[in-house]
């Protein structure tokens, strides 16, 4: 407890440690939920053109995937840029960092759907929706955690510049493994590839890893209560959905190489 107490600011209400509460609980679920098969409704896991004749009768709705990962990232980038406003953001260098770090964080998703990203389908709002409430309200809360601890005595141990470093290696190495899936495809080709180059040599989805370390690298720059929980449900999740991505490869590419990981070099 007094290592805890050490590294992290003391949660500020009841209200904020049971929104954390369920916000990890429920980021856990959707892991289990991949390990079982079944699956978040988008990327290669999904067949959009069946779930939108299924969902027809009801009024469901398809955008493209373009327009779907927009409005999965924006309303979280503008919660980000919004705190600058908040009173004394800006005078408190931590949480200074933390709204710069949330901020860059979604601003790269969103220049990423817009340049980088290439699309294959289509995406139901219905889903859309759900994870643009979960990054958005996730956002909000690490936000609103940094506020409150503004007024708190810091933590004995800083670990502001070690999360810099986590978080900018994070960023980087998510942004380039993003960046070589995208030239897997010609312009108008909307077939699979295995993705190679970087650390795809090892593990099949890099990218999640660089994800977990730029969120860690956010939860150490922030050391309040709430991003740590954000970013273990997040590894929890990603974990999950690196094997199902694996066992995809497996069992679409007779020539995949089992020497390829899921997450983590030679590990796991």
């Amino acid at each position: 407890m007094n290592i805890f107490q050490s590294v992290i600011y003391p949660p500020p209400s009841l209200f904020l440690n049971v929104m954390t509460a369920v916000c990890l609980i429920a980021l856990a679920n959707s892991g289990i939920s991949e390990v079982r098969g079944i699956h978040f409704a988008y990327s290669k896991f999904w067949n959009w053109k069946e779930a939108a004749s299924s969902k027809s009768s009801a009024g469901a709705v398809a955008v493209s995937g373009r327009t779907g990962m927009l409005i999965s990232y924006t309303p979280a980038l503008v919660a980000a840029v919004a705190s600058f406003f908040l009173p004394g953001v800006l005078a408190a260098p931590r949480g200074m960092l933390v709204c710069a770090a949330l901020g860059l964080h979604f601003l790269k998703r969103d220049l990423e759907v817009l340049f980088i990203h290439k699309f294959s389908g289509n995406m139901m709002i219905d889903i859309a929706i759900p994870i643009s409430f979960t990054y958005f309200t996730n956002t909000v809360l690490i936000i609103v955690s940094q506020y409150f601890s503004m007024g708190m005595s810091d933590p004995k141990i800083n670990l502001t510049y070690a999360g810099i470093v986590l978080f900018l290696v994070g960023i980087t190495g998510n942004f380039y493994h993003h960046y070589l899936l995208s030239k897997l495809r010609e312009k108008g080709d909307k077939t699979y590839k295995i993705p190679t180059g970087g650390l795809f040599n090892l593990v099949i989805c890099p990218h999640y890893l660089f994800e977990i370390i730029d969120l860690f690298g956010i939860a150490l720059i922030s050391q309040t209560f709430h991003p740590f929980c954000f970013a273990f449900g997040c590894m929890f999740y990603l974990m999950a959905r690196s094997v199902a991505t694996r066992n995809w490869y497996m069992s679409k590419f007779e020539n995949f190489p089992t020497g390829v990981k899921a997450l983590i070099p030679y590990i796991f």
